[in-house]
C-alpha cells in the first residue's frame, strides 16, 4: 500500500506534464545538440517517477530515514511545480531557479540515501543524473533566449 502513495504523488507529479505540454512554444526555441529526442522525454519520467516511487517505499522501511523522506517530499513538489513555470507560464529563468533547487535536494537525498542503503541510493542516481541533463538544457534554453 505505501508503494501505491508514492506512486500516487509521482501521478500527481507526472500529470503536470498532461495539462502542460511543451507544444509550439517549446519546438520554437533554439535548443542545444544535446536536446534528447521528444520520444525520451516521457520515457525517462516514466522510468524516473516508478523509481522514485520504489525508493521512497524502501525509505519507509529504513530506520532513520525521516530526512530522506523529507527531501522526497521536497523535491516532489518542487518537480511538480516545474513543469507549469517552465512549460506553462513560459518562465524560462524561474524554471531555472526551481530545477537548481531541485537538483540540489535531489543530490542531497541521493547521498543521504546511499549512506543509509546503497540499493536505495542507486535506485535514485538516475533521477539525479536526468536532472543534470534537463537542468543543462534549461541553462541553455535561458541564456540564448534572455
Amino acid at each position: 500500500m505505501t508503494f501505491f502513495i508514492f506512486l500516487l504523488a509521482c501521478g500527481a507529479a507526472a500529470s503536470t506534464g498532461i495539462l502542460f505540454k511543451p507544444g509550439p512554444w517549446y519546438e520554437s526555441l533554439a535548443k542545444p545538440s544535446f536536446t534528447p529526442p521528444n520520444w525520451l522525454f516521457p520515457v525517462a519520467w516514466a522510468l524516473i517517477y516508478l523509481l522514485l516511487a520504489w525508493a521512497g517505499y524502501r525509505l519507509t522501511l529504513i530506520p532513520g530515514s525521516q530526512v530522506v523522506l523529507a527531501l522526497w517530499a521536497a523535491q516532489i513538489a518542487l518537480n511538480t511545480l516545474w513543469t507549469p513555470v517552465f512549460f506553462g507560464a513560459h518562465q524560462v529563468f524561474a524554471g531555472m531557479l526551481i530545477i537548481t533547487l531541485l537538483w540540489l535536494v535531489v543530490a542531497a537525498m541521493v547521498v543521504l540515501a546511499l549512506r543509509l542503503d546503497l540499493i536505495t541510493g542507486l535506485i535514485l542516481f538516475p533521477y539525479l543524473a536526468w536532472l543534470c541533463i534537463a537542468a543543462a538544457l534549461n541553462f541553455s534554453i535561458w541564456r540564448a533566449h534572455r
